[in-house]
């Protein structure tokens, strides 16, 4: 039998701040509840990377989420691993990690056994966090749509406390143009509790990227790196 998802909600500043100062990491979680989290064997967190089917890049910006992690470590101080899982909805290693990262250029599909797996992730606590790296909006909002067919996939306003639980942000950044539409982010909210953040026409993985990949000027790459670091901080820490 599968194990539940972990609790990895520290409710605040002060719990957090425990944390930082046993330094151990997410490994704290671990020891409370007796089950495995989101951490590797050394109690390192670590970001999991969503392979999905339908012909969609999964793996897209290969060099984004090792330098995210990176970022998040010297801006935090929380231990983490030096590159991302990736698990498919169907992998006993799903529940390992309270963090899921969803990204690419086209096509997700998810069969209903991994849809209604999903849910169960979210609904035990498990965050999805999808980058949409300009071509997977569409079937992403079907997907979600199959996901959650009682909710809506809400926009967020610039005062929704992701974009201020670590650096005091005015909103969702635009890395890269694209289509020219304005960065917005949505979320689904189950029970007053943000359980998935969409953001679109707004590209923070590849503002995460190596430096050389796309040219991004410093500015921009901070606006991503800040925006990352305020994601896996509220994920983390949100009540």
């Amino acid at each position: 039998m599968r194990q539940s998802v972990f609790r990895l909600h520290f409710a605040s500043p002060a719990a957090w701040a425990v944390v930082l100062l046993l330094g151990l990491g997410v490994g704290v979680a671990a020891a409370a509840f007796a089950r495995p989290v989101a951490a590797d064997d050394e109690g390192r967190l670590r970001i999991a990377r969503l392979q999905y089917a339908g012909g969609g890049d999964w793996y897209c910006d290969p060099s984004s989420l090792p330098n995210w992690l990176e970022y998040f470590e010297a801006r935090t101080g929380i231990p983490t691993a030096a590159s991302e899982a990736v698990v498919t909805l169907d992998s006993e290693d799903l529940y390992r990690y309270p963090f899921l990262y969803c990204s690419g250029h086209g096509r997700i599909a998810l069969r209903e056994p991994e849809l209604a797996e999903l849910r169960r992730y979210l609904e035990a606590g498990g965050f999805l966090y999808a980058d949409d790296n300009y071509g997977m909006d569409t079937s992403f909002r079907e997907m979600v749509a199959r996901l959650y067919p009682e909710e809506k996939l809400v926009p967020l306003g610039s005062d929704h406390p992701i974009y201020h639980c670590f650096y005091d942000l005015p909103g969702l950044p635009k890395i890269h143009v694209h289509d020219g539409e304005p960065a917005q982010g949505f979320g689904v909210i189950r029970n007053g509790r943000l359980v998935v953040y969409y953001s679109y026409s707004s590209d923070i993985g590849d503002g995460l990227e190596d430096p050389a990949v796309h040219g991004d000027p410093p500015a921009l790459r901070e606006a991503a790196a800040q925006m990352a670091v305020n994601i896996l901080t509220y994920a983390l820490t949100r009540p």
